[in-house]
């Protein structure tokens, strides 16, 4: 594997910003973790979350075939606003100031299906080392199913790829409960990096909540529906999981302002950047101004304030874009944002449009540049 350092020994830029942002939180005496906004959006997603499951349990006859199709897409997207909002935070360590309530909370990834102890490295530690650098971010590492960057090999069925990668989008918290985090738990890798080695607690919680969750979102509904209703209706929920979180998170790094690199497997890479203005680089906000999608993504239309300060809870990063963004205007660095949403998917689909097509040099020269 490849070592990756970055240029940091001009570090005058985040020294600043991060002085400017303590600075606020000192006049303003508020806590860098959650407050009563992000509580309260817990128990509202929580509550959505149950109540859905219940009614698709126990009041299933008077629902209808269309009512219960509904509903189930209903609870993928609540699931993943419980993932961008609460799972997110958690996992960062910024829902809360005690550990173990944010531990706990980071397991709302295991009742999505996923493992937050892989997760926790996959996303904390290499995606944000490492955004955006391909042979390193775990995040951008779906060729040849979909060509996220130059640097990655380009295969014929890409030049299709910006109108089949819904599809793939839809199966993605499919790949993470039945493939992915069972990849990562026996080849203990997580894409080219060694995994964290797992404690027996870690062990008995990755089993004990794989087997819960097939238990309450398999077993249990198969012994209500049936087995073709209960498909269709796990099919629709993971659908609506899967392309909500794929979108959100394509919208921060894979659009058409945002950079890459690449570091080849059998060298060491050295970036000319400093940590800070790479993050800067390869990271775009969208909708800024939009407070419902700001509540439903949990913040992650802040993506650029998110890498810089993932300590920091998303409830804050509207009041601190401001800062972040005069520090930008002021050491001159970039800040790449989409004014709404629908224009950062327009830049996504553009950039994977792009990428779909044939590279115009070979491909050992884009890799070598």
């Amino acid at each position: 594997m490849s070592k990756v350092t970055f240029n940091n020994k001009n570090n005058e830029f985040f020294t600043s910003l991060k002085n400017a942002v303590d600075e606020y939180f000192e006049k303003t005496g508020q806590k860098k973790t959650g407050d009563w906004r992000l509580f309260s959006k817990t128990f509202i997603l929580v509550g959505l979350a149950v109540a859905s499951y219940s009614l698709l349990i126990f009041i299933n006859k008077d629902l209808g075939t269309v009512g219960a199709i509904f509903l189930a897409a209903f609870l993928g997207l609540i699931l993943s606003g419980i993932g961008f909002s609460v799972m997110h935070d958690a996992n960062h360590g910024s829902y809360c100031t005690h550990d173990k309530i944010n531990d706990l909370l980071g397991l709302s990834a295991n009742a999505m299906g996923a493992s937050a102890y892989f997760w926790k490295q996959k996303h904390n530690v290499i995606h944000h080392t490492y955004t955006n650098i391909d042979g390193m971010d775990d995040d951008i590492a779906k060729s040849p199913i979909i060509r996220q960057c130059e640097s990655q090999k380009w295969v014929p069925a890409h030049r299709f790829q910006h109108i089949y990668i819904n599809f793939v989008y839809c199966l993605t918290s499919l790949f993470w409960l039945f493939i992915m985090d069972f990849t990562k738990y026996f080849t203990r890798k997580i894409y080219t990096t060694t995994a964290w080695k797992l404690t027996l607690r870690n062990h008995i919680i990755f089993w004990a909540t794989k087997i819960l969750y097939i238990a309450f979102y398999a077993v249990i509904p198969i012994m209500i529906w049936g087995w073709p209703a209960w498909l269709v209706g796990f099919l629709v929920m993971h659908a609506a999981l899967g392309i909500s979180l794929s979108i959100v998170f394509q919208l921060a790094h894979v659009v058409e302002c945002t950079e890459f690199e690449y570091a080849p497997l059998d060298k060491d890479k050295h970036i000319e950047s400093a940590w800070a203005e790479h993050q800067l680089k390869t990271t775009a906000n969208f909708a800024m101004n939009n407070s419902a999608i700001n509540w439903f993504v949990g913040g992650l239309n802040f993506q650029v304030e998110h890498h810089l300060f993932p300590k920091i809870s998303h409830i804050h990063y509207p009041a601190i874009s401001k800062i972040v963004m005069e520090k930008c205007k002021e050491f001159n660095m970039p800040y790449h944002y989409n004014k709404t949403f629908l224009q950062a998917i327009a830049s996504h689909y553009r950039f994977m449009k792009y990428l779909g097509k044939r590279p115009a040099l070979p491909q050992t020269h884009l890799q070598a540049a």
